[in-house]
């Protein structure tokens, strides 16, 4: 393991609890926390500015550092989105990207086929093979809406994948995703893992107080909010994931009888807490040899042995993987994906849809003043 990874980890473990580590990095956190207060006081006052659009925005993020779901949640808002009639577009960073030009990069059915998850992040790669809806990758979510709004004129909703903290877009609606670990020890980076307070208020103009979801079988913070369910689906082979296979009929793993033990297989996860990956496949009743690997992991080498000859990954991974170099590189290795079933409870799409409906009333006027005009 890598030096950077080593103290990831150790950090990862310190922000659990009010250890030596913590303590230790009390001063640079109090530092960080004022800094923090005064930029979130410069755009409620207007010193630095905050950009509304005219489309309505959906924020999905999290107060603390590492994934805590909001990939998950963001697809499953981009599939209500779309039953309720509206036509989404997304804004994402695109994490560990590397784009071609400093304009904000355009992900959709006309761009796909030149772009693969090293130019544009594996997170947005996922979004765009599950949800099929148009992606505008880069730091500037400001930037990246105009440019998206310019290719897209029909979409009439934009969700942001992460950004919470992106003050300088204005939002209408955020979603809070909260993990297992909850706020952990309480403490704002890089003493704990929060990146603003856990009561923060919101900034900008948003039509309801924050949604907030917990991706975990209970709540982990004394937020009010609602539930997910969080399990693993049917597996895939590669190709059929890549043919599109998981939103039809998967093609399962060969059954076991029970009264035989858990198969032994391999399993690989370059995401945020690759244990909890491991962990699900263990509760399906295999026998796991994992290959943890660190969040948004490059594949420029594949990083299993050539004598590995069943392997489960991820979808994020997946997205890295394309099935001609895995037979070039790998022929003897079988990959299979497992698919995350994720579901947010009732709750959340009652109160969800009552923000929704809340905004659109809230526009409707001022669409009707623009006619008139």
């Amino acid at each position: 393991m890598a030096v950077a990874e080593r103290i990831a980890s150790h950090l990862q473990r310190a922000w659990l609890r009010r250890g030596v580590t913590a303590v230790l990095l009390l001063p640079v956190t109090a530092l960080y926390a004022s800094l923090v207060a005064l930029r979130r006081l410069a755009f409620r006052r207007g010193c630095l500015r905050s950009h509304a659009l005219p489309l309505p925005v959906v924020v999905i993020g999290n107060r603390i550092a590492g994934g805590a779901g909001k990939t998950p949640t963001t697809l499953a808002v981009l599939a209500h989105l779309r039953a309720q009639g509206w036509t989404p577009g997304v804004l994402t960073r695109g994490h560990g990207a590397r784009p071609r030009s400093p304009s904000p990069t355009l992900l959709d059915a006309s761009t796909s086929a030149s772009l693969d998850a090293d130019t544009t992040g594996d997170e947005p790669q996922l979004i765009w093979r599950r949800a099929g809806v148009p992606l505008m990758i880069g730091p500037r979510r400001t930037a990246s809406a105009a440019a998206l709004m310019q290719a897209h004129p029909e979409v009439d909703i934009l969700v942001c994948d992460d950004g919470l903290q992106h003050l300088a877009l204005r939002r209408d609606i955020e979603v809070i995703v909260f993990d297992e670990r909850g706020a952990g020890n309480g403490w704002l980076l890089p003493s704990g893992p929060l990146r603003e307070p856990l009561q923060a208020p919101s900034v900008g103009r948003t039509v309801a107080p924050p949604i907030v979801l917990y991706n975990a079988s209970r709540a982990s913070t004394d937020l009010p909010g609602h539930l997910s369910s969080r399990t693993l689906g049917p597996w895939v082979t590669l190709d059929a994931w890549w043919a599109g296979a998981p939103d039809a009929a998967p093609t399962r793993p060969p059954t076991r009888p029970p009264t035989r033990p858990p198969t032994r297989v391999h399993a690989m996860a370059g995401i945020a807490h690759p244990q909890r990956f491991f962990q699900s496949l263990r509760d399906q009743g295999h026998d796991v040899i994992p290959c943890p690997l660190p969040d948004h992991a490059r594949f420029d080498e594949l990083p299993w042995s050539t004598e590995v000859s069943d392997l489960v990954v991820t979808e994020k991974d997946a997205v890295k993987l394309k099935p001609d170099r895995v037979r070039r590189e790998r022929p003897n290795t079988r990959i299979w994906v497992a698919v995350l079933d994720f579901h947010p409870d009732a709750g959340f799409w009652r109160e969800f849809d009552a923000a929704l409906q809340a905004l659109q009333a809230l526009r409707a006027p001022r669409r009707a003043l623009t006619r008139a005009e």
